[in-house]
């Protein structure tokens, strides 16, 4: 397969073949009719699991580690656990702060709505964001 063959066979770009192979992610040897890189079907098979591994929010380098592992011939599966958990820690985290961040959004929003506008003067921008109220609500104060 060409890197348009093979970037159509999975619904993915060119550009995408490229920058895996680039990274030494997936190989091709080359056409000695008109040296056109031609992927195989382990390159195939390879850059699915890159492009899963990718919805899953798993990095590049985490997946170079996986590969790695893999191309020694380990199972990888007890370091993708580890690292999908690691990530549905962070990803709790965030949705945590998320939250409290949607919690004073909504307080905001109550609490404004009947504040009236103000010019800015020169020691205030937008009294709305720059009231007593909001500073110690744990943003830079710089």
């Amino acid at each position: 397969m060409t890197v348009t063959e093979l970037a159509n066979a999975i619904n993915t770009t060119p550009d995408t073949v490229r920058y895996y192979t680039k990274m030494a992610f997936i190989t091709a040897r080359k056409n000695p009719n008109n040296g056109y890189k031609i992927y195989g079907k382990s390159a195939q098979n390879r850059l699915k699991f890159i492009l899963s591994a990718r919805q899953l929010n798993f990095s590049v380098a985490e997946i170079k580690s996986i590969l790695t592992e893999a191309d020694k011939g380990y199972s990888a599966c007890p370091l993708v656990r580890e690292i999908i958990e690691h990530h549905l820690t962070e990803t709790e985290k965030q949705f945590q702060a998320a939250l409290l961040l949607r919690e004073k959004l909504s307080k905001a929003i109550n609490d404004w709505q009947d504040k009236p506008d103000k010019t800015p003067t020169g020691d205030m921008i937008c009294h709305l964001i720059e009231s007593e109220d909001n500073t110690d609500q744990g943003g830079n104060n710089e």
